[in-house]
């Protein structure tokens, strides 16, 4: 699919940069320079950006350069039971603000299972009818510790979102290195990791984006990790370095 090499480079890896979470959490004041902190991550090398629909309006000029990646569900806040998955738009929204890939979730053993995994496979039918792919965040139970997000409800939850249609699988990293890459190969689709939430320490975020390298995966899509650091290129230039430059993570670390 054409749209994929505008997300993926010729090494077929890619680092996404997650600026969605305006749809749903608060995201004030990390993100009042939405602009300035856009054109930062741009120039630090991202190879796409992942944002909701008001934002890919209204940033036109600050995202030229990456790849769109634009969510199409949503529909609550953090306010509610912040259970995200209703559908809140059409491929040919996206198609009309020039999107390279659409998003949505998954939630396998969620109460709303069998809304977001319905969301996922009519998604993709018509998004690919369109010549456009599908990213899959593929999440066991949403945001509710249970069921565990362990090596076997991952494996599982990936292989799901693949067979439903998506053409990129987004999900948690967990296990070891060997455990991770058999989550690699049962699913016939290119693994994204997540990036979760702030951490305190960068350093285990490197050491994890290095092992999830090493274990197969394609890349990473982090968030809130990148735009409430001090310097956003920065850490998506040390991102770029894991990923597409085989750095390790005390490379990487001993420049921020």
């Amino acid at each position: 699919m054409r749209r994929l090499g505008n997300i993926f480079r010729d090494d077929k890896k890619s680092v996404i940069v997650a600026l969605d979470h305006g749809l749903s959490m608060n995201v004030l004041p990390g993100l009042n320079d939405t602009s300035g902190i856009l054109s930062s991550i741009v120039k630090g090398g991202a190879d796409a950006v992942l944002c909701g629909y008001g934002m890919a309006r209204n940033y036109v000029e600050e995202l030229k350069g990456t790849g769109l990646i634009l969510r199409m569900d949503g529909g609550n806040s953090e306010l509610s039971s912040f259970q995200t998955g209703n559908r809140i738009l059409d491929p040919e929204d996206a198609v009309r603000n020039g999107a390279d890939c659409l998003a949505c979730m998954g939630f396998p053993g969620a109460p709303n299972e069998i809304d977001t995994l319905t969301t996922i496979s009519e998604l993709a039918a018509e998004a690919h009818s369109w010549g456009m792919p599908l990213l899959a965040e593929m999440l066991p139970g949403a945001f509710s510790p249970k069921p565990e997000k362990n090596v076997e409800t991952i494996r599982l939850a990936a292989r799901i979102g693949a067979e439903l249609g998506a053409d990129i699988i987004k999900t948690s990293f967990v296990g070891t290195v060997k455990e991770f890459r058999t989550i690699v190969e049962g699913c016939f689709k290119p693994v994204i990791v997540l990036g979760g939430a702030k951490v305190k320490n960068l350093n285990d975020l490197f050491v994890v984006i290095e092992k999830a390298m090493e274990a197969g995966a394609s890349g990473v899509a982090v968030g809130r990790n990148v735009w409430k650091h001090p310097d956003p290129g920065a850490l998506t230039a040390a991102f770029v370095e894991l990923v597409h430059n085989g750095k390790t993570a005390s490379e990487v670390g001993m420049n921020l």
